[in-house]
């Protein structure tokens, strides 16, 4: 109840109806809500009871949404309940839905676009308490290293014949990292929303960090890999963000995130997020082939 009360002081309205929203790997509540006058806004909420890191996580994005510029491509933070145990934030909605995967060439151009227009709109860094990139992702590109220091009793073949190389291309790409624009790093069709115009809306900012305009084409081109369909070489030759962006760096930074991917696969799921590892193995099982082929 004081959860619900909170949403209604943000929203100035008493709320009368909410629709659950599946997907994602959050294990809080996500709903779009609708208010006795006909207002309507999406509300995500969660508490330790649920999982003890996602308050965190909330209270990131609510810091990083509350200093997106109003031109944004990403809903606006309405306001932000926090009781000390329950986080909840409470966003204009979008009536939108994902993107489709496997990725449909419309829709992929579209985010393509979006994603260049929000680079240069989010350069210079609007958010200044936000981390560098390399900050942000340092652990994770450190997993080959963790790997070979623990190999798993299964461990590709591949793998294990390259591990020095891969480690030295993660570290290579966490180098790369230098920039002034905010990325949002988490970049895939389920943090996406494309509405009735083809517009298209990001969301879920807990990660934003401080690196280069070209990192969130980058990243999305991982989601493109897993879902098949499109030829990413040719998308990172093409793109205006990744073009020019040295070969070695992008190799980089998809070695540290399969390194990441594959080391966290194999740890147990966190708790009431039961699906997370089995993506991240996917994650890193569609990156492999792509390394194997870059580092020849």
């Amino acid at each position: 109840m004081q959860v619900r009360a909170g949403v209604q002081e943000i929203l100035g309205d008493r709320v009368v109806g909410a629709v659950s929203q599946p997907g994602g790997y959050s294990p809080g509540s996500a709903d779009r809500v609708r208010t006795a006058s006909g207002r309507r806004a999406f509300v995500k909420a969660v508490s330790p009871a649920q999982n003890p890191d996602s308050p965190r996580l909330h209270r990131a994005e609510a810091r990083v949404a509350a200093a997106l510029p109003e031109a944004a491509p990403t809903p606006r933070l309405l306001g932000c309940h926090d009781d000390g145990d329950w986080v909840a934030l409470v966003f204009t909605d979008v009536d939108g839905r994902h993107p489709a995967t496997p990725w449909l060439a419309d829709e992929l151009f579209a985010v393509l676009s979006t994603l260049e227009a929000m680079a240069a709109l989010l350069t210079p860094c609007p958010v200044p308490h936000a981390p560098t990139a390399a900050e942000r992702l340092a652990y994770d590109f450190a997993g080959w290293h963790r790997i070979a220091a623990d190999p798993p009793a299964r461990l590709d073949p591949w793998v294990r014949d390259h591990l020095d190389a891969l480690r030295a291309a993660a570290d290579q790409g966490l180098g790369a990292l230098a920039g002034d624009t905010l990325c949002h790093v988490d970049i895939r069709a389920d943090n996406l929303l494309v509405d009735a115009t083809g517009g298209v809306h990001v969301v879920d900012w807990p990660w934003a960090c401080r690196g280069p305009a070209w990192l969130d084409t980058a990243l999305l081109l991982v989601n493109v890999r897993l879902h098949g369909g499109h030829d990413t070489e040719a998308l990172l030759r093409e793109l205006p963000l990744t073009a020019d962006v040295d070969p070695a760096a992008l190799t980089g930074v998809y070695a540290g995130l399969a390194g990441y991917f594959a080391d966290a696969a194999r740890r147990p799921a966190p708790a009431n997020i039961p699906t997370v590892r089995a993506f991240q193995q996917a994650q890193a099982d569609a990156l492999l082939p792509w390394l194997a082929s870059r580092l020849r």
